[in-house]
């Protein structure tokens, strides 16, 4: 009966805290946006800051409220952080075509909606090829690039996909595209598998980070809640980033700057390399350590995006 009870207590209390977290998640993502009607479809997006415009493109797993996690010590710099849900995220609906090239021509189309001709844009991991297809396809008006431990091509032996996931990764994931709950109980109960295989950072280098950074990765897992309102876009993502092509970034021309972590689970720091290699005046800057989250390091990021834009 001990042992019953226990139980009961141990469940009673997980469903209180499992309710009041996603009910918090709902209320984040319902307040904070808006829906810009474009020929390209509905596009959620939302504005932080004054100044130059910066089009901030989130990565897997992402939606507006992580483009403003990012954008907002930005904003506060001096930049209009500009952070849109792309295809099949939180408002955003999922269309027949969700290709990169689609993705470029929606982000076109709420620059249109806003009233802005020429942007510098901020592309995260998986938002990164879509941050060079608009390069490519709207070269007038993109005023610079920075692309961000970017899931973008790089030459692997045996023809490799260019970025790496592993069996744990795609586990989680499928968890979550299940059920909210198993999703939230694995980042409670087997969070540092969550750090490990969703957020493609070392555990390690987590738990030695200063009290900031970890207050950071508990708020990058804590936004991937809702995951339901972020299935259609994860299920996109799976479908394309691991056959992602190479493009022509030879013809390039906006100043563009490449960051990533060699330490990156995803192997995000040879494409990041690559990319800066192939694009005429691009900057490499490279991380021993701090994983796809480049834990350690986020100061010297800001600093470098800001030394750029400006």
């Amino acid at each position: 009966m001990i042992v019953l009870g226990a139980v009961v207590a141990g469940l009673g209390a997980a469903t209180y805290y499992y309710q009041r977290d996603i009910q918090q998640a709902h209320d984040r993502i319902a307040s904070g946006s808006q829906i810009a009607q474009t020929p390209c479809g509905p596009i959620e997006y939302a504005v932080l800051g004054d100044g130059p415009p910066l089009l901030v493109v989130h990565g897997a797993g992402g939606g507006f409220d992580q483009g403003l996690d990012f954008g907002k010590p930005l904003a506060e710099l001096g930049f209009r952080a500009i952070a849109m849900s792309r295809f099949g995220y939180l408002r955003t609906p999922l269309p027949v075509d969700a290709s990169p090239a689609a993705q470029a021509d929606a982000h076109a189309c709420l620059l249109d909606a806003l009233g802005i001709k020429r942007v510098a844009i901020l592309g995260a991991s998986a938002g990164a090829p879509s941050s060079l297809q608009f390069a490519l396809r709207h070269p007038q008006r993109i005023t610079a690039l920075v692309l961000l431990v970017p899931a973008t091509y790089v030459p692997r032996p045996g023809g490799a996909p260019s970025v790496t996931s592993s069996r744990s990764t795609e586990f989680l994931i499928d968890l979550g595209l299940r059920s909210d709950f198993l999703f939230w109980a694995a980042s409670r109960l087997a969070s540092r598998s969550v750090i490990r295989a969703v957020l493609a950072t070392p555990p390690a280098v987590v738990e030695g980070a200063s009290p900031e950074e970890q207050a950071r990765v508990q708020l990058m897992m804590d936004h991937i809640l809702p995951i339901s309102q972020r299935r259609l876009g994860l299920l996109n993502e799976a479908a394309v980033i691991p056959s992602i092509q190479r493009y022509a970034l030879e013809r390039i021309n906006a100043p563009t700057l490449t960051i990533s972590v060699a330490d990156d689970l995803f192997g995000t720091y040879e494409a990041a390399r690559y990319t800066a290699e192939q694009i005429r005046g691009a900057r490499f800057v490279g991380y021993p350590r701090g994983g796809h989250l480049w834990i350690g390091h986020q100061q010297d990021v800001l600093n470098e995006i800001a030394q750029l834009l400006k």
